[in-house]
């Protein structure tokens, strides 16, 4: 009976870990499985057109010949095309003017609602957030038609008043109506960034900070400001492939400006005209690889100049 029962007591121990042993592959399967979707549309709808449009860069469609391998030629060319270096410094412009003035914005919006002192909070971040909800083309639709020099309001309002008003679709104020388009749209979302990150402080370092005797401002700048560096720069980053790949609002006001805005008037719209209305389809492939580098060295430099200032 002793054997007996020393075996009937050891036969858990030793099923256990058996039953152990075969469910654990199953639920280590149950991971790819979850993740295979997403990779198959990744697959399919992100690195085989990317692929398949380096692939074409290397190559040149000629009059005598035909399609020609040509290996790095179109590249060589690009870094030689004045539209291109034009299209990337207007762009390099446009960033410069309409980033910090759009976060700088969403900042102050985003302190002032987590402040609590402002009545029908709920009511003004929806206002603010909305135009983010309109999409680019009809929200440079409508600011075209407000920017027009014969039709537009603005205009109108400038000649009942005898005032003078800026022609806002001109070349000298053309970035600056782009960048007003641009930040309309997108304070909004990045202020529910930075609104998002305010409201994952514990309530504890604003309660001892007040016995201390800080007041708002010291708050503010003691501890918001350094726990939203993380969502500042996520920002930032989002904020430099933005306005990189600037398309709707130059290619929408094109039909309103045409004088000013041409064809190659950011990277972009460049590399677009290239491919549909020149049909310069390699070419174009090149161009849109060249300004992803772009893309890719101006966010490394935002990451690493941000790692060196938390660094030091």
């Amino acid at each position: 009976m002793t054997a007996t029962t020393a075996a009937s007591t050891e036969d858990p121990r030793r099923a256990g870990p058996k039953r152990r042993r075969l469910g654990g592959p199953r639920h280590g399967a149950a991971g790819p499985l979850f993740v295979a979707p997403f990779m198959v549309l990744f697959l399919l709808m992100f690195l085989t057109p990317l692929g398949y449009a380096a692939y074409l860069s290397l190559f040149q469609e000629r009059l005598i010949g035909g399609t020609t391998f040509v290996g790095l030629d179109n590249y060589v060319t690009a870094l030689t095309d004045p539209l291109l270096r034009e299209g990337v410094l207007r762009v390099a412009a446009f960033f410069v003017i309409q980033v910090p003035l759009m976060l700088l914005l969403a900042l102050l919006f985003a302190l002032a609602l987590d402040s609590g002192l402002l009545r029908l909070a709920r009511v003004i971040r929806l206002g603010i957030f909305v135009p983010y909800a309109v999409p680019s083309v009809v929200a440079t639709l409508m600011w075209g038609y407000l920017y027009g020099p014969d039709f537009g309001p603005f205009a109108q309002l400038g000649e009942k008043f005898d005032l003078p008003v800026p022609h806002f679709l001109s070349d000298g104020w053309m970035l600056s109506s782009l960048a007003n388009v641009v930040t309309w749209e997108f304070v909004g979302y990045n202020m529910i960034i930075l609104y998002a990150a305010l409201r994952t402080v514990p309530q504890e370092l604003y309660e001892a900070a007040a016995m201390d005797g800080a007041g708002a401002w010291r708050i503010a700048w003691s501890i918001k400001l350094p726990a939203l560096r993380p969502a500042l720069l996520l920002t930032l980053l989002f904020s430099v492939i933005g306005s990189f790949q600037l398309f709707n609002e130059p290619k929408l006001l094109q039909d309103i400006a045409p004088d000013v805005i041409d064809s190659s008037y950011t990277a972009n719209l460049y590399a677009y005209s290239l491919a549909f209305t020149g049909q310069q389809v390699n070419y174009a492939a090149a161009v849109s690889f060249l300004l992803g580098l772009v893309i890719v060295i101006f966010s490394y430099v935002v990451l690493f100049t941000a790692n060196r200032r938390r660094t030091s």
